[in-house]
């Protein structure tokens, strides 16, 4: 969408005549059908009068045209301002400006960060290059107006209040990559400017490439689709097993055979390679040449995600998040925009009044958008009241919008070492169902220990990590989360306090949740369900805080509405009791198979460790028997 487009002289008398803020806010409503903040338009009259002077000066064609705010399809960013023409040599082409009114800017740790005032305080912010280096790099990869009308890209920004000093962070080494592709001009560049946009657009006939954006759709290249697929070739972490090629090739011959709109439910538990599945099949339907997109509820877990099939490679995980996407967006989109959407951990979609939400269902979002969409999903993972992703309510809302439903089953289980026995012992400890491993499972397959103070349960994930294995704790929403304004952005409040023990940790990072998983300065870090959840690691240390209690009284395991500090979580549960403990419980089951080799846990009720160590020990005692028994018939 093309907020604002003009001729070159157009556009130089809408800002001669100090209306260009104004007609900018107009398009605004029509288009999108709201009206922006006073700080807004009052940056467009600032930095567009600067480049009213910069097109005049430049001495391009009346036939260059102007775009102003371009909001790049199916995503949230909006380009600044865009001019369009053709060069000496006939090249079609345009040039992203962002247009900054910074007037000092410091460098920070980070590759593409950079620290500057804004909204009346500090911030970390994308450093100006990088930010029009990555918009170009989008378009190139994922416009078809690029990619199939021949346009070739330019990207610069333009900081008009900005004075550059001798040492000047902006041009710090470390930024170097970005400020060479995507150049920078300060307060005083103004005339390279000029000459820059005449090198590249100065021959005019910029209206058809303008029409070309006007036209284009969103849809991966084949070069971006052989550089997918080069990452992911022979990547260990996304190898397929068993049952989940099964599911594999059920899926992808209805995804690609129907020429209907079809819902695809995958069903299955902690550990039996949904994410693995999802993530060949998205692969292979990128190759295929379907316009699809992976959807992740969890910000974390999309992180991850990214992160190993960018095989840890920076600029590999700034690339890929063009087809990776969170579930807010579709509610937007148009109709059957996409020719796949594949919902991994969809039992965590979210309802109408969620966050930042503005639709009604994240679910009939995604099946209206797409002919064909995957939902893979783990009922007794739904953690939250607003957490909407059921088999049951996909299925209805399918079949509403009248899109075939075929469900898939995935049983085995890969991760705690294939202890299918552990997933399902936790599950009947925990009250959750009746299984038939309440006597537990093969202990030789995957460890569990029970620790007696949280500071054993500490050091016992040390020891794995220094062993090379990967290692965290986590914890039940039992502690409160001291705000990033009341002076916790970064973990610095040790809130996950255990007084009778002495111990105090920090929950994790807001600054970069992700990072805590895999960052080693963060493993004193305590993560929560919501920066874990469908991650997993080769064993995990869980606190059962007192949200979570037994009654001796009642034999039953139920949770504290009092000691559970998860607003959202908590909302409208206080008078339903069986409720509230469903969720907690999840939200356990969730934290306790996290582990591939192993888990411990610390229960800060002392019934509940107590009562834990008791099925523990029918456990220990069945193994022995089984042993016994085994040595007997060996014998």
């Amino acid at each position: 969408m093309i907020i604002y487009q003009n001729s070159v002289t157009g556009f130089q008398n809408d800002v001669d005549n100090n209306s260009i803020a104004d007609k900018i806010e107009q398009n605004f409503i029509e288009k999108v059908g709201h009206t922006v903040s006073p700080s807004e338009k009052r940056s467009w009259n600032n930095s567009l009068y600067r480049m009213g002077t910069i097109v005049r000066l430049s001495k391009i064609p009346d036939t260059c045209w102007i775009l102003i705010e371009y909001n790049i399809p199916s995503t949230s960013k909006r380009i600044d301002f865009l001019v369009c023409g053709q060069d000496k040599h006939k090249n079609k082409n345009f040039i992203i400006v962002e247009l900054k009114q910074w007037e000092k800017a410091t460098r920070t740790d980070m590759p593409f960060l950079v620290n500057t005032f804004i909204h009346g305080n500090y911030h970390d912010v994308t450093h100006p290059s990088y930010q029009a280096y990555s918009y170009k790099h989008f378009l190139c990869d994922m416009s078809t107006a690029v990619y199939e009308k021949n346009l070739h890209p330019y990207s610069c920004a333009y900081l008009h209040n900005y004075k550059v000093s001798k040492k000047e962070p902006l041009l710090d080494k470390q930024y170097a990559e970005f400020y060479t592709d995507t150049p920078m001009f300060f307060q005083n560049d103004a005339s390279k400017l000029e000459r820059y946009f005449y090198e590249h657009v100065g021959q005019g006939d910029g209206k058809a490439i303008a029409a070309d954006f006007e036209d284009s759709k969103i849809k991966p290249s084949k070069k971006f689709i052989e550089y997918v697929s080069e990452l992911f070739q022979n990547n260990p972490a996304y190898i397929l097993l068993d049952e989940q090629v099964i599911a594999y090739a059920k899926i992808m011959k209805y995804a690609c055979a129907s020429d209907q709109r079809m819902t695809i439910l995958v069903n299955g538990g902690p550990g039996t390679g949904k994410s693995v599945v999802a993530m060949n099949v998205f692969v292979d339907l990128l190759k295929a040449g379907k316009n699809v997109q992976f959807v992740a509820p969890n910000s974390s877990f999309k992180s991850a995600m990214i992160d190993v099939l960018a095989w840890h490679k920076v600029e590999a995980k700034n690339r890929l998040t063009k087809i990776f996407s969170g579930s807010t967006k579709f509610y937007e989109a148009p109709p059957l925009s996409y020719d796949v959407l594949i919902v991994d951990e969809a039992h965590r979609l979210k309802a109408k009044g969620t966050y930042m939400y503005k639709g009604d269902s994240q679910v009939e979002d995604v099946i209206k958008a797409s002919r064909v969409n995957v939902f893979f999903i783990d009922d007794e993972q739904m953690i939250r009241p607003n957490d909407e992703g059921s088999m049951d309510y996909v299925e209805a809302v399918a079949k509403k919008n009248h899109s075939e439903v075929i469900k898939v089953h995935l049983n085995a289980q890969f991760r705690c070492s294939g202890a299918d026995g552990f997933v399902s012992w936790v599950e009947h400890t925990l009250q959750i169902r009746d299984t038939a491993n309440f006597d537990g499972w093969d202990k030789k397959s995957f460890e569990f220990k029970i620790m007696d103070t949280p500071q054993e349960l500490e050091r016992y994930i040390y020891k794995k990590q220094c062993n090379g294995d990967t290692a965290r704790i986590v914890a039940g929403f039992a502690w409160p989360w001291t705000a990033a304004k009341n002076g916790n952005p970064d973990a610095e409040v040790a809130d996950v306090t255990i007084p009778e023990y002495g111990y105090a940790r920090p929950w994790n990072s807001r600054h970069d949740q992700y990072t805590w998983a895999i960052d080693e300065t963060k493993s004193h870090q305590i993560g929560c369900i919501h920066t874990s959840q469908g991650l997993e690691f080769d064993y995990i240390g869980v606190i059962l805080g007192k949200d979570i209690y037994y009654d001796p009284a009642t034999h039953t395991i139920n949770g504290d509405y009092a000691n559970y500090y998860d607003k959202t979580g908590k909302v409208g549960l206080k008078n339903k009791p069986d409720e509230l403990s469903r969720y907690i419980k999840n939200i356990y089951r969730v934290l306790m198979t996290r582990g591939i080799k192993g888990c411990a846990i610390f229960c800060c009720d002392k019934n509940m460790q107590d009562y834990m160590k008791d099925r523990l020990k029918v456990v220990e005692a069945n193994t022995l028997r089984l042993l016994t028994y085994n040595d007997h018939k060996a014998s």
